[in-house]
C-alpha cells in the first residue's frame, strides 16, 4: 500500500465563519504532507468520496449544537468514505474500505473512534452507499418508524422530498402503506418524486403560497410531517396535523445559513390542542445501537434488491472543488444524493 500514497495532502480549511450560503472565499485550499509513520492504533486513508451535507453548514456556525463548531483555520469537517493504505489498527486492515467523520482532505489520519467498514453490497455501487445506509439510510428509516411510529392509511407529508433523506422517505412511506405527500423545489422534481419514487401528490413549494398548497395536497389533514426544511413548512403543516399527529424533525435547511436566532411557529399551540407531538433527532443517536443499526441496514438492502427503493447520485469531480459543490445543497441544484470524488476508487471496490 505504501506506494500508493503520495507526499502532498491538499486540505480546505475554514477561512472564517460563513455569513449565508457558503461560498468559497469561506474555506482555503492548503498542502501539508501525509506523516509518514503512524502511533498504535492509527491508520491512513486515503479519501475516495466525501458526503455533502447541510450540516456543513451547521457544523461551520460560532455555536454549538450537537457537535464543536470547526474552528476557523481548521481542517473541514466531513463525512467520507476511504481506503485504509497504511495501518496499526488490527480492527482496521490496509485495503478496507471505511466511512466516518473525517475532513476535507486527501488523506486522513485516524485511531477508528467512529469509523465503520463499508461491505460490499450486490448491485450497489461504492458511492450508493451514501445514498442508501448509513446517515442518509437510518435518518429515513428510524424517522419513520421509531419516531413518527407510521402507519399505513396515514397520510405523510416530506419536505426537502428530493433531496437524498427525503426521497428514501418518500419511498420508504410508501412501502409502509401510507399516502404520501412530497415537497420539492422545481417541477422536474415534482415530475420525478410522481413518476419514479411514486409520491401520491407533490407540491412545488416554489409557485405559491405553501400553507394553501399544502392544504389542497392533505385534504384529511397530516398524520405525520417529515420535516427538513422548518421555518414557514413546519408553520404550514402543523395547521394541518390531526389528533396525535408526529413531527419528525430530521433538519432545517431553510435556517442553516441564518446566524440570528429565527422566530418559532406562530402555532406551536396546536400540538397541545391535536395532542401531537415533535421530535428531533441526529442520527449519530443510534449509532452506538448495532442491533438497530443492522435491522436497518438489511431493511434497505431488501427493498433495493427488490426494485422498490432507489437513489440518485450528483458527483462533483475533484477536492478543489468542494466548496462548489456544497453550496449546491441551498440553492437546489444538485439532484440527488451530492458527493465529491476525491480520488479513484479501490480496485477491489
Amino acid at each position: 500500500m505504501l506506494d500508493t500514497v503520495t507526499t502532498v495532502n491538499r486540505q480546505w480549511h475554514l477561512a472564517r465563519r460563513p455569513e449565508g450560503v457558503f461560498s468559497e472565499a469561506d474555506f482555503v485550499l492548503r498542502e501539508a504532507e501525509v506523516p509518514e509513520t503512524l502511533a498504535d492504533g492509527e491508520l491512513l486513508i486515503r479519501l475516495v468520496y466525501l458526503s455533502m451535507d447541510p450540516t456543513n453548514r451547521v457544523w461551520t456556525r460560532e455555536k454549538y449544537t450537537y457537535m464543536d463548531p470547526v474552528p476557523v483555520d481548521g481542517v473541514m469537517r466531513g463525512i467520507a468514505m476511504g481506503e485504509v493504505v497504511r495501518s496499526r489498527n488490527a480492527d482496521f486492515p490496509e485495503g478496507a474500505v471505511v466511512t466516518g467523520v473525517l475532513g476535507w482532505e486527501d488523506y486522513a489520519v485516524s485511531d477508528g473512534t467512529g469509523l465503520s467498514i463499508v461491505q460490499p453490497q450486490e448491485g450497489v455501487p461504492l458511492p450508493a452507499h451514501f445514498a442508501l445506509f448509513g446517515h442518509i439510510g437510518i435518518p429515513a428509516h428510524v424517522g419513520l418508524t421509531e419516531i413518527g411510529k407510521l402507519k399505513a392509511g396515514e397520510t405523510l407529508v416530506v419536505s426537502a422530498a428530493a433531496g437524498a433523506v427525503g426521497s428514501l422517505t418518500v419511498q420508504i412511506g410508501k412501502i409502509l402503506g401510507a399516502r404520501v405527500v412530497a415537497i420539492a423545489g422545481s417541477d422536474e422534481k415534482c415530475r420525478y418524486l410522481e413518476e419514479t419514487l411514486g409520491a401520491d401528490a407533490t407540491i412545488n413549494y416554489k409557485r405559491g403560497p405553501i400553507g394553501e398548497a399544502m392544504a389542497a395536497a392533505c385534504p384529511d389533514g397530516i398524520d405525520v410531517y417529515f420535516d427538513n426544511v422548518g421555518g414557514e413548512m413546519l408553520e404550514a403543516a402543523l395547521d394541518l396535523i390531526n389528533m396525535h399527529a408526529r413531527i419528525v424533525m430530521c433538519g432545517a435547511i431553510s435556517i442553516y445559513n441564518s446566524d440570528c436566532d429565527v422566530p418559532g411557529p406562530r402555532n406551536l399551540f396546536n400540538l397541545l390542542f391535536k395532542r401531537a407531538r415533535i421530535e428531533g433527532f441526529v442520527c449519530f443517536d443510534y449509532a452506538a445501537d448495532p442491533e438497530l443499526w443492522t435491522r436497518v441496514h438489511e431493511d434497505i438492502a431488501r427493498w433495493h434488491r427488490e426494485g422498490r427503493l432507489t437513489y440518485r447520485l450528483d458527483i462533483v469531480e475533484g477536492l478543489e472543488n468542494t466548496p462548489a459543490a456544497v453550496a449546491r445543497l441551498f440553492t437546489g441544484a444538485n439532484q440527488g444524493k451530492q458527493l465529491v470524488r476525491v480520488a479513484d476508487e479501490p480496485v477491489a471496490a
